[in-house]
């Protein structure tokens, strides 16, 4: 590798376009994926040619496809750590299914390129489409094609990806609750990339129908275990939605006990009292276990991934039913 490519992440930041968001205006992605400009600076930003699009100038207005590349010029962008673990749970010509650390973005955003499970799969196994996608505080499992249109194949209903995520919440949690809903963006908070769950029905487009299964696996010293089963996969879904019900998830920052945590935490100014009320240091949510359809061979495929460490610490104060 070039000295140009290993610092390349240190001159620019890259993201690649996958089939969710094929079709959107180059500006209106940016304000959604990057919330830290809005659109309107956003715009500013490419006719100052700090936006290039596969190489070349860009356009605010362009339309994006699948596998276009855009790179954020900017001076000194340094990645910030990252925890590199993940393991490969199963592996064929066609896909890969992997287990990653709670502490790993998936894919190249804002000041993270090397430091990202894209770019560390690719390294390894030549370039990667994911099928489904978790936070970078999220661990545990998700789906990586070998090819767009393997990818493209199992975004189709009839492969059946069914998720499950094991959750701890604060709260005494009811046994079952089945939540069905719209989300769509928080107005009401200073975090712009904040989103909101409520009861309901779409009644726009800026809204998206949101259902999630929810199961008592436990309770104890003020606080619940519960596996969440999406039906729907929105952005935040599963923290959004237990936001909402009143059993915010342990060590979420965002929609944890106290969004200030968030905006202290992102300016440097985490207290101990911070640190002490999230209980750990990043939310605790974990992709458990993964059912499909094989894209080619059709047969069924389930996986788990073991909780880790730092879950299965809170877990130990949890009495689980039998």
């Amino acid at each position: 590798m070039s000295p140009d490519a290993e610092n390349f992440s240190r001159r620019k930041a890259v993201t690649l376009i996958e089939n969710a968001d094929a079709g959107k205006r180059l500006d209106s992605f940016l304000a959604e994926r990057f919330t830290y400009h809005s659109r309107n600076e956003w715009q500013g930003l490419i006719g100052e040619g700090k936006i290039s699009l596969n190489g070349g100038a860009a356009k605010s207005s362009r339309r994006l496809a699948v596998g276009d590349r855009i790179e954020y010029h900017a001076a000194d962008i340094v990645e910030p750590d990252v925890d590199p673990t993940f393991e490969i749970v199963f592996s064929d010509e066609h896909i890969l299914v992997v287990s990653k650390s709670g502490n790993l973005p998936c894919h190249p955003a804002g000041p993270f390129f090397r430091n990202t499970l894209w770019h560390m799969l690719s390294g390894k196994y030549g370039r990667i489409y994911f099928v489904n996608r978790i936070d970078r505080e999220t661990s545990g499992l998700l789906i990586a094609a070998r090819s767009p249109e393997i990818a493209s194949r199992m975004s189709g209903a009839e492969y059946g990806i069914r998720k499950k995520y094991l959750a701890l919440v604060h709260g005494h949690f009811p046994a079952d609750l089945h939540a069905k809903g719209i989300m769509g963006p928080d107005t009401s908070s200073a975090i712009r990339k904040k989103r909101r769950f409520r009861l309901g029905v779409p009644v726009s487009g800026d809204e998206e129908y949101a259902e999630t299964i929810f199961r008592l696996l436990g309770e104890g010293d003020g606080l619940s275990a519960v596996e969440a089963e999406l039906v729907t996969g929105r952005l935040h879904q599963i923290r959004a939605t237990l936001s909402f019900l009143g059993f915010p998830l342990v060590g979420d920052k965002i929609y944890g006990v106290d969004e200030g945590i968030y905006l202290r935490f992102i300016n440097g100014k985490l207290t101990d009292d911070d640190r002490e009320n999230l209980m750990m240091g990043r939310q605790a949510l974990h992709s458990s276990s993964l059912e499909f359809l094989h894209p080619v061979t059709k047969k069924e495929i389930a996986v788990k991934a073991e909780v880790p460490e730092d879950m299965a610490k809170i877990l130990g104060r949890i009495a689980l039913k039998k």
